[in-house]
């Protein structure tokens, strides 16, 4: 979205407030919310708080850490590990999927599925919940 955005003047704008304005905006709501839901905690909510929540989930769902730090960008693994916060998940869940013929594993790795073991000439995969 943002390379079609090159195609526009350069007179308009891509984003109509500033980055001030929008934290500000932020912040109201964020009060409102909190006062409404009689939660003072929220309020300690910040746009970085999204950004080590977004880091903690894509660590637990592909607990890859390699992955995340390409996703946040770091040049440094100990910058991701700041940002991934190690929470005590509920165990693994799994959805299972069965390949008998090569187009179904295909179809499988290709959703994200990963292999398993071969049983009776069957393929087991499996894929994060």
């Amino acid at each position: 979205m943002l390379s079609e955005l090159q195609a526009r003047t350069t007179s308009e704008k891509v984003f109509p407030r500033s980055v001030r304005n929008q934290r500000r905006i932020f912040q109201r709501q964020r009060k409102r919310v909190a006062a409404k839901l009689h939660n003072p905690r929220i309020e300690n909510i910040t746009f970085h708080t999204f950004r080590h929540w977004k880091a903690t989930m894509e660590y637990h769902k592909t607990k890859d850490i390699l992955y995340v730090m390409k996703l946040l960008g770091h040049r440094s693994i100990s910058n991701t590990l700041v940002y991934t916060q190690l929470i005590a998940f509920k165990d693994d869940e799994y959805v299972s999927k069965v390949a008998t013929s090569t187009d179904e594993a295909c179809k499988l790795v290709e959703a994200g599925f990963e292999h398993v073991c071969e049983i009776n000439e069957n393929h087991i995969f499996r894929k994060r919940k």
